[in-house]
């Protein structure tokens, strides 16, 4: 009996200083112990058994371990390295195959957790490369349950298991830990091997050696079993970088996809697809694990959110990347009029572009215009690692940045500067939505609670079955949860009660109160702290500290008066301005009909805070203002006076070209310096009434859309 792949198979067994099993690897702890014997498959005899220790970086065992192992620390301690264990191995192995006249192998383990989840991941951490046998080797639970079909499935199956099955009768408790499951390992496999078997090892499980790169379309079906979602990388990480933490698992070609932010910058997550379930189902299995002093969060995503990032359209990017195994530079900040030429000059002789003028991908508004970015192939490391030295340096007059890039982001940036309109205007989808009665309070009453270390799953109904019978006092729209920067829940909210006493009753109750596996903090504030927060500020045992935007260095000191702008996402588009803003009704209609009391707006009338003035941490409380900033008083008088839209008049907005990318909000006030708003100038941006007029003749404010 023979193999088609080689004559031999060395059975391999080990295990680490942590978990054991099913979760071997998961916890990211080291290799201590490796025990292997080779089998010859022609004549049916084996080789010497080996059994080996390995030292570990850190020499702490789990309890787990300790039990199952007996091994120790101090024992441990004496052993040799895994780079010199993996040495011995290769030797030893060569020799017991002389005595057979062999001279190929293929490894057989138990399972794909000790090649994939521990050996691979390991090795590539403490950078030292494995020999080429270890990126092929049999799964002995695969080729099992191929010879024994009516056996239990392979994710059920186990050593002990197996041997049951057969009957075979070894006593785990006579023989060491790892002696025991290698030599029960081989009595299958020649229990395979037999003439009722007649098994035949062809179809070994491969390694990838390296990550392909390539292009993806939309017209792609991407199976939601087989991607992920990486969250929390360096924002410098490649997609190298993320195939090297998930080293061991096969990622499928072009499979990792970079998320840019809205401006067009990395955001820390990526999206990766694996050639099968199987591999996703293990790539789970890193959750948390490290990559250098980060730890990376991984999640199940859908094929639907893979191809939205990573699939293309375009034939000019498909041409551009046909190229396969390229290293992919990115270059932001080019000068508007830099040529082809210019690009070439500036990279040199020493990091050539793979086809001259066809390696480079100039990135272009849909009216033509440049963007200043570009993408350049290059054939090789060495190469791309010249052309990233060139950070920084000058071309025309600006410095240009390089960083490495992908394939998905090429397709990402392609696809936003595409769909970008040619002159951004104010559509009407952009309205104002201004409920005068549930304004923010801004005084010194502490009539608020700040709810804090919310779960981030935790919504508006969350809070209100958290409050219980105090949901009744709370003011109308009044719930106010706080988000971070990236647009997640950051586990604060605030809540506006109808009286002092009521919050104050609501926080000696429900301070310290479950919200499903966490406990919630209640504290009593005034108006005034909650808007501080909810502007960018912070409230903490050490007192207030002001939002950016009340800064005297960032801001004109009236600022300080101004409300947030806020503006109605693109899916609110598909209602008419009558849906999202209240109808006005008549006294007897109210008094016939009181409206419902509401906590939060509904979901077509979801506003975001615009994220491009001072507030790093912009809240989610959009009751309250509207996209045009202007003084509350103003504001409120003039929806009192009319119903009609509040919308800027021709002329109120000024767009701003070729900013430098490292250009302040306090660098665009100095430069209209001396352009300040007059109060006439107020007629112009809103339709106000006399009354509300007279509320303007104060000193010249600035107005900041």
């Amino acid at each position: 009996m023979t193999a088609s792949h080689s004559d031999s198979l060395v059975v391999l067994f080990g295990a680490t200083a942590g978990a054991y099993g099913a979760k071997l690897g998961s916890d990211e702890r080291e290799l201590i112990l490796l025990v292997w014997q080779v089998v010859d498959l022609p004549s049916k005899k084996v080789g010497t058994l080996h059994k080996s220790l390995v030292k570990a970086d850190n020499l702490e065992l789990s309890d787990q371990c300790r039990e199952v192992s007996g091994l120790t620390a101090e024992g441990l301690g004496k052993a040799e390295p895994l780079d010199r264990v993996l040495q011995q191995f290769i030797q030893l192995v060569s020799s017991d195959l002389k005595v057979f006249g062999r001279n190929s192998y293929t490894l057989c383990s138990d399972g794909q957790l000790l090649i994939r989840q521990v050996l691979h991941p390991e090795t590539s951490k403490k950078n030292f490369l494995l020999s080429d046998c270890f990126y092929s080797f049999y799964d002995l639970r695969k080729e099992f349950h191929t010879c024994y079909p009516s056996s239990a499935a392979v994710k059920d199956q186990t050593i002990k298991t197996m041997a049951e099955y057969l009957g075979l009768g070894t006593d785990e408790a006579e023989e060491d830990f790892g002696v025991w499951q290698v030599k029960t390992m081989v009595a299958i496999i020649f229990s395979m091997l037999s003439e009722n078997c007649d098994h035949i090892f062809t179809d070994p499980e491969t390694v990838k050696y390296k990550y392909e790169t390539g292009p993806c379309s939309k017209s792609e079906t991407v199976d939601s079993e087989t991607v992920i979602r990486a969250r929390g990388l360096p924002w410098q990480s490649s997609d190298q970088d993320i195939a090297r933490f998930f080293k061991g698992l096969n990622i499928a070609k072009g499979g990792v996809a970079l998320c840019l932010n809205a401006q067009g910058r990395r955001n820390g997550e990526a999206l990766v697809r694996f050639v099968n379930s199987e591999q996703r189902d293990l790539a789970l299995e890193r959750h948390k694990h490290h990559m250098g002093s980060r730890y990376i969060e991984v999640y199940k995503a859908t094929g639907e959110e893979f191809l939205k990032i990573a699939g293309g359209t375009s034939n000019e990017v498909a041409q551009f990347l046909s190229k396969e195994n390229q290293v992919i530079i990115r270059m932001r900040g080019l000068p508007f009029t830099a040529t082809q030429e210019d690009v070439l000059g500036f990279l040199g002789p020493e990091c050539p572009v793979t086809g001259g003028k066809e390696g480079l991908l100039f990135v272009k508004y849909p009216d033509g215009r440049p963007t200043g970015d570009a993408f350049v192939l290059f054939s090789c490391e060495e190469y791309a690692q010249n052309a990233l030295k060139k950070h920084k340096e000058i071309l025309g007059k600006r410095y240009i940045e390089l960083f490495r890039s992908t394939a998905a982001e090429v397709q990402q940036v392609l696809n936003r500067y595409m769909s970008t309109p040619l002159i951004p205007t104010l559509p009407t989808p952009i309205i104002p939505v201004i409920p005068p009665p549930y304004t923010i309070a801004t005084g010194s009453i502490r009539d608020c609670v700040r709810l804090r270390g919310l779960p981030y799953t935790a919504g508006i109904d969350d809070i209100l079955d958290f409050m219980g019978d105090a949901t009744a006092d709370i003011k109308p729209h009044g719930v106010h949860m706080v988000l971070n920067q990236q647009g997640r829940p950051s586990g604060d909210a605030f809540i506006q009660m109808k009286s002092a006493d009521k919050a104050f009753m609501v926080a000696q109750k429900c301070h310290k109160k479950m919200m499903k596996d966490r406990y919630v903090e209640v504290f009593q504030c005034s108006g005034e702290e909650m808007n501080f927060v909810l502007m960018g500020g912070t409230l903490n045992r050490s007192g207030l500290s002001p939002p950016p935007c009340k800064l005297p260095c960032l801001s004109p000191p009236a600022y300080a008066a101004f409300q947030t702008a806020a503006v109605i996402p693109a899916e609110a588009a598909l209602y008419q301005p009558q849906a999202l803003l209240p109808t006005a009704r008549t006294p007897q209609a109210s008094a016939a009909a009181p409206p419902a009391v509401t906590y939060y707006p509904a979901q077509a009338a979801q506003l975001y805070m615009n994220y491009t003035a001072y507030y790093p941490s912009p809240p989610v409380s959009p009751t309250t203002v509207g996209y045009l900033a202007a003084p509350p008083g103003a504001v409120a008088a003039a929806a009192t006076a009319t119903h009609t839209p509040l919308l800027p008049q021709p002329g109120a907005l000024v767009r701003m070209q070729g900013l430098p990318y490292n250009t302040g909000m306090k660098e665009i006030l100095s430069f209209f310096q001396g352009y300040q708003y007059a109060p006439d100038d107020y007629n112009g941006l809103i339709q106000l009434s006399e009354q509300a007029r007279s509320v303007l003749q104060a000193p010249k404010e600035w107005v900041c859309l």
